[in-house]
């Protein structure tokens, strides 16, 4: 046992992944070792180094109206190379299922007639919008872009805790997470050949300029933002500078004649793709909320019209209903005639009478999520819930019991975190990031480790006060395994910004200078 892991407690009930009942397992000795050489007093410093850096960066996340730095922690999460090539290979199945899926339930509906899931439980969903019946993209896309959260139990096992296909966030955590960490741990680092991650931008640029219409070889792509007061802006704006994109709000664009353009001093520009950060109700004022300010009206027609496509696409909130996660083994079988790679966390659907009453009777003992909950909001833990929030949730099951799912308490494994100048195990998730083109799927190499910093806290989310890592995934030196697309490559130069949206952003940075305040991220 090395010093720095000397009082590292040991043989605890959930799965630490770097220290075993024996000692730091072998698989991660090497990274133990160089932290090691370091030493304790080294490595607190370091700790220190990373949090200063990301306040002088305005990497911080909203947390009830409040900028906070969001925590990056020292010890790196390091995955062997046949690990991720399996939670790479389930993710793909997954996002391959859920795209069938949601092709099949807005078009034939032969998931329905067949039995394999009831069909009110897609109508019921919230996020099902009969709109989208038929609209499609050019290379049949929905779901550009994916993020599948996993967790691993104490048996060692990665299971999918739930699916992200509306507009999964965090990615960019995961690139600024590997620029800090090289910077604060270079000696550790240069010992290891770890998979990059900064290649995610141009594996999206492909995948949005794959769904562009049918006939546009050059097409114009936009992000569109909620705006500069968006926890998630310090993303949507990392993206597109990346990507060598505009930046756009609803109020930069127009909805004519079936097609989108973008306002400029110069005139109206033509848009092809927009990967939309905003959630499905917000983004046409003219179908859904009416008294929406973030989007645009007329988007969807322009995208029934076959002229512009949205991306990730409107109405894919069904498939990462935490009600249909439950049919997604037997869906991945009917679509793909496969048997999933990635096991399920063990569900009850409360809107079956029989599984609703042994819920009822175990509320003490599960974990009770709402089927449209992001975020960790709205979870019931039922070991730490007091009565009267047991018996406040038992009258909103009774109320609404397609609105809620149980599932047994999991306990998420744990890694050495930094906590007061001591490495103390504290539990983590994980979020691959999965980017699909139609022909070529891309899974970002580790994705976000999202961690616990309350001590016992089973909620990693960001939202929650929860911290991140830098996933670290080990090249073996075989080549990745990937179906590659014949789609052209994208563009490395940047497209320069209407003159609105750069005078927008010089005017919020001036703000934020008066008023001292960082920046905003979300995750």
């Amino acid at each position: 046992m090395s010093v720095l892991f000397d009082d590292y407690p040991r043989g605890q009930s959930a799965y630490d992944e770097m220290v075993g009942p024996d000692g730091v397992r072998s698989a991660q000795r090497t990274v133990a070792d160089g932290l090691e050489r370091l030493g304790l007093d080294e490595v607190r410093s370091r700790a220190e180094y990373l949090s200063s850096s990301y306040i002088d960066q305005g990497v911080t996340f909203d947390i009830g109206g409040e900028e906070r730095p969001f925590p990056l922690d020292v010890v790196p999460r390091v995955m062997q190379a046949d690990e991720f090539a399996h939670i790479e290979a389930g993710s793909k199945q997954r996002v391959l299922a859920m795209e069938a899926f949601l092709d099949d339930i807005y078009t034939e509906g032969r998931c329905f007639s067949e039995g394999v899931i009831p069909r009110h439980v897609v109508a019921s969903s919230p996020h099902f919008h009969r709109v989208m019946a038929g609209i499609t993209t050019a290379n049949g896309v929905r779901v550009h872009v994916a993020g599948i959260d996993l967790i691993r139990g104490n048996d060692g096992v990665y299971r999918v805790l739930e699916d992200n296909v509306r507009s999964p966030s965090g990615v960019s955590y995961v690139m600024t997470n590997r620029r800090a960490i090289n910077a604060a741990l270079p000696e550790v680092a240069s010992r290891h050949r770890i998979r990059p991650v900064e290649n995610y931008p141009s594996e999206l640029l492909k995948a949005l300029r794959a769904a562009a219409p049918s006939g546009v070889s050059d097409p114009t792509v936009v992000v569109l933002t909620p705006g500069v007061y968006n926890s998630a802006y310090f993303e949507h704006a990392m993206l597109a500078r990346m990507m060598g994109v505009e930046l756009v709000e609803g109020r930069d664009l127009v909805a004519h004649g079936g097609h989108v353009s973008l306002r400029t001093t110069r005139g109206l520009r033509p848009v092809h793709v927009i990967y939309r950060r905003i959630d499905d109700e917000f983004l046409d004022p003219a179908v859904f909320r009416a008294d929406s300010l973030l989007g645009c009206a007329g988007l969807l027609n322009a995208a029934r019209a076959g002229n512009v496509t949205i991306a990730n696409a409107v109405g894919n909130g069904v498939a990462d209903d935490k009600l249909v996660y439950t049919y997604l083994p037997d869906l991945i079988r009917f679509y793909l005639g496969e048997d999933p790679i990635l096991a399920s966390v063990d569900t009850w659907r409360l809107e079956e009478a029989a599984a609703r009453e042994e819920v009822l009777d175990r509320l003490a003992e599960l974990v009770v999520k709402p089927v449209d909950g992001s975020g960790g909001k709205g979870i019931v833990i039922g070991p730490r819930a007091s009565a009267e929030e047991l018996e406040r949730l038992r009258r909103q099951i009774l109320k609404d019991a397609r609105g809620w799912i149980a599932q047994p308490v999991v306990q998420l494994s744990t890694v050495p975190t930094m906590i007061d100048g001591k490495l103390r195990p504290r539990h983590v998730d994980l979020r691959p990031f999965v980017v699909n083109s139609g022909s070529d799927i891309f899974v970002l190499p580790g994705g976000l480790t999202r961690v616990a910093l309350p001590e016992g806290e089973l909620i990693v989310n960001s939202s929650q006060g929860g911290g991140s890592k830098d996933t670290w995934v080990l090249h073996d030196g075989r080549p990745t395994e990937r179906r590659r697309t014949k789609q052209p490559t994208p563009r490395s130069v940047s497209v320069p910004l209407s003159e609105q949206v750069i005078d927008r952003v010089i005017r919020h940075q001036h703000e934020q200078q008066q008023q001292n305040q960082p920046g905003e991220a979300s995750c």
